[in-house]
């Protein structure tokens, strides 16, 4: 299966509630033989109603990262672990919602099928919810951010921070200068050679 007809069979996707209030789902994109893949949370608000993931605020901070680091935006794919936007309406505004286990494990057929499509050198792992799909409910972020974690033999996880945390952070520059750290692990791992 290729990852277009996988888009499209996620299109339909019941598999938990959340697709009963989200605008579409929001598929992974990018390049199907990316070097790189970036794995967060959900789609935001801007990204539900898009649908495209890390279109938003959170996925202008992860761009600014990428420049830092050297690693070109168009050469990676990004994804979610969850491919519905979970929120709380709020007048006009929907407010974001954390994903319950439940729903992270609804989605992980999809975000397994990416993985083994794009089989990247380096999955970086953007946040708890993304660590929870990919590294088990054991694994704590802020313990091991930036180290790398061998995926399989010559691929690696490095975890990090979801850049949305940044936007929420009271000292923000000191927020983005570890994340941009994790992010540049991440790019010396790929320069080092590892396939």
């Amino acid at each position: 299966m290729s990852l277009a007809a996988l888009r499209e069979a996620a299109r339909g996707c019941e598999g938990c509630d959340l697709h009963r209030d989200a605008t579409q789902t929001v598929f992974g994109d990018g390049v199907p033989d990316a070097e790189f893949v970036f794995v967060g949370e959900q789609p935001g608000d801007q990204e539900d109603r898009r649908g495209e993931p890390f279109v938003g605020p959170a996925g202008r901070m992860l761009d600014r990262a990428l420049e830092d680091a050297g690693i070109d935006r168009d050469k990676i794919y990004v994804t979610n672990a969850v491919k519905h936007f979970k929120f709380e309406p709020r007048g006009k505004r929907r407010i974001h919602q954390k994903p319950t286990a439940g729903e992270i494990a609804a989605c992980r057929p999809w975000l397994e099928a990416e993985m083994r499509l794009v089989d990247p050198a380096v999955t970086v792992v953007l946040g708890a919810t993304a660590a929870r799909a990919l590294l088990g409910p054991a694994f704590r972020v802020t313990r091991h951010r930036g180290e790398p974690i061998p995926r399989r033999d010559g691929a690696y996880y490095v975890a990090t921070i979801h850049p949305s945390a940044i936007l929420r952070a009271p000292e923000q520059d000191a927020a983005y200068d570890g994340f941009l750290a994790d992010i540049k692990v991440a790019a010396r791992l790929r320069r080092a050679g590892v396939s």
